[in-house]
């Protein structure tokens, strides 16, 4: 399978996705869009991985990439090709798709539960995925769910976590793939968020300290990608 990462900040990289991709031997090319580099074509890939980064889906007139970007995502849906998004990425599926992307009540950054919904039951993407479980989160903005969009999960500060478009788009409000380099270069990257009065927001200490939590997303993310890999729309 050819996979291709979108980034939109240099510390906001694939993580885990791409130790996955090298033990399933997955080939995986990167656009570094931060540095100009330009979008793909969908013949180009199988799979297109979106990224996350601290801008909003909205400021098109700021990030001349971000029109661009959205018509990919709508041209790869066309062509049957399999999109992962990864929080700025879950939301530029959404707005590609005409929903509408805002900023949520909370900033979300730290490790808070992750609750699966019933509507996720025996949905092939997440059947891997307990209950609940601790993950790794970093937003300020939410999205309404696009449509055909099947909800998969949600938090107490953001009810839209995770959400599925048949059996080839899957889109992550937040951060599964994070291992500990990857999860490091965002807490150094986006230090100046990191607000403690806010109710949502932990210390960087905090936020690397949670090795335990590190270990177990590992097998869940590798079934996860699994799937979305392997399942048919």
């Amino acid at each position: 399978m050819r996979l291709h990462v979108l980034k939109h900040m240099p510390f906001e990289g694939p993580g885990a996705v791409a130790t996955w991709a090298a033990e399933r031997g997955h080939a995986l090319r990167t656009t570094e869009l931060a540095y100009g580099q330009a979008l793909p074509l969908p013949a180009d890939f199988d799979g297109l991985v979106l990224m996350g980064g601290p801008m909003s889906v909205n400021e098109e007139d700021r990030y001349p990439w971000l029109r661009p970007e959205k018509a990919l995502v709508r041209e790869s849906l066309a062509a049957g090709k399999r999109i992962l998004g990864v929080c700025l990425g879950a939301q530029m599926i959404a707005s590609a798709l005409g929903a509408q992307v805002r900023p949520n009540e909370l900033k979300e950054i730290g490790w808070f539960p992750l609750e699966s919904l019933p509507s996720a039951v025996g949905h092939p993407l997440w059947a891997a995925m307990p209950r609940t479980l601790p993950v790794f989160h970093w937003h300020g903005e939410t999205f309404d769910l696009p449509p055909g969009a099947v909800h998969l999960a949600r938090s107490a500060a953001c009810e839209h976590q995770a959400y599925a478009i048949g059996g080839r788009v899957l889109a992550l409000q937040c951060h599964l793939e994070v291992d500990q380099k990857s999860l490091r270069e965002m807490v150094e990257g986006g230090a100046d968020e990191i607000d403690l009065g806010q109710p949502f927001i932990q210390s960087a200490a905090v936020m690397l300290g949670q090795a335990e939590a590190l270990e177990r997303l590992a097998p869940l993310l590798r079934a996860l990608l699994d799937a979305w890999a392997g399942t048919g729309a």
